[in-house]
């Protein structure tokens, strides 16, 4: 397997692997004794907010859309802890680093407004009047009781 140096989201956007922190700590997952004794939990950082790979509009664009995601210093943390192996949950990581960044970064099409159709207008205006007429005859006319 070639060893990764650096992530491309967009074709102007390059991060490279250096500028992600690995912590390693003991997995809750699978593997019995192994677990409890290797470091096989990974956590992965990513310096959002002070990352010289992106540029201001992508900063924040990705701020936003992932504020919950976020630290207080704007650090993004990832977990994996899906395999047995330091190296996958690495892999792990680094693939929902990866999918989340280029998720975030996707620029919604904007809304084109419509207006409904002439046909469509008449028939909520017919339902309300019939709607309204129905209550109208649920009402008692007091005033012609004796």
């Amino acid at each position: 397997m070639t060893k990764v140096t650096h992530i491309t989201l967009k074709e102007k956007i390059t991060i490279p692997i250096s500028e992600l922190v690995f912590q390693f700590s003991t997995s809750s997952g699978p593997g019995g004794q192994h677990a409890n004794r290797s470091a096989t939990r990974v956590t992965l950082l990513f310096d959002i907010a002070n990352s010289p790979s992106l540029d201001e509009t992508s900063r924040a664009h990705l701020q936003e859309k992932l504020a919950h995601r976020l630290n207080n210093e704007g650090i993004l943390h990832i977990h994996a802890q899906d395999s047995r192996s330091q190296k996958r949950n690495r892999e792990i990581a680094l693939a929902r680093l990866i999918t989340l960044l280029a998720e975030a970064l996707v620029e919604p099409k904007p809304r084109l407004k419509t207006t409904p159709s002439p046909a469509k207008q008449e028939k909520r205006v017919s339902e309300k009047k019939k709607l309204s007429r129905r209550k109208q005859d649920r009402r008692k006319d007091w005033s012609e009781e004796p």
